[in-house]
């Protein structure tokens, strides 16, 4: 009994084991998603719009005035074939829709969450900040000032000044 090459190159199963035939990868669902975003955006353009026109227009005047023997659907019941593409493609529109909104929805669910996130983070380092500006002030407060220092240095000056003079006067005694 001989085995396929692809069983020994799968290490994520045991061997024997197969995988379902239609097993659902991450990228697979990924394709069909990005697929029913196009569908949606490409129905949702004005050209898909007079396109889809033209050619009911021109599927109408073909079986209205098209020689007899070539028409495919009849005036006579209402364009029953129009009908039905019509009704087909709204089937398989409206799903395909739906899909491509839950993709944006989850899209959008994300983004609010990291903007909520990243709110948080600003908040917390607006709070953080304003507590730091609180305690410079407070700090600045305790600091000395321009005009006391320059009270103190004076202050210091005319001590020197007095210190100076007396000890000139002590000197000029004792000579």
């Amino acid at each position: 009994m001989a085995r396929s090459p692809r069983d020994d190159k799968r290490l994520d199963a045991p061997r024997g084991v197969r995988q379902p035939l239609f097993s659902r990868k991450v990228s697979d669902r990924d394709r069909f998603g990005r697929f029913t975003e196009w569908v949606a955006r490409a129905m949702g353009t004005p050209a898909f719009l007079l396109s889809l026109t033209v050619f009911c227009l021109a599927w109408m005047a073909w079986n209205t005035w098209g020689p007899e023997s070539v028409r495919f659907d009849s005036v006579a019941l209402g364009f029953t074939a129009l009908t039905l593409v019509l009704s087909l493609q709204a089937s398989y529109a409206a799903p395909l829709i739906l899909l491509a909104q839950n993709r944006q929805d989850d899209r959008d669910r994300v983004q609010i969450e990291q903007d909520r996130q990243r709110s948080e983070r600003n908040l917390a380092d607006t709070e953080y900040l304003a507590r730091e500006v609180v305690a410079l002030r407070l700090a600045m407060r305790d600091m000395a000032s321009k005009d006391f220092i320059r009270q103190e240095l004076r202050a210091l000056l005319d001590e020197l000044d007095e210190k100076m003079e007396t000890t000139e006067s002590d000197d000029s005694r004792d000579a």
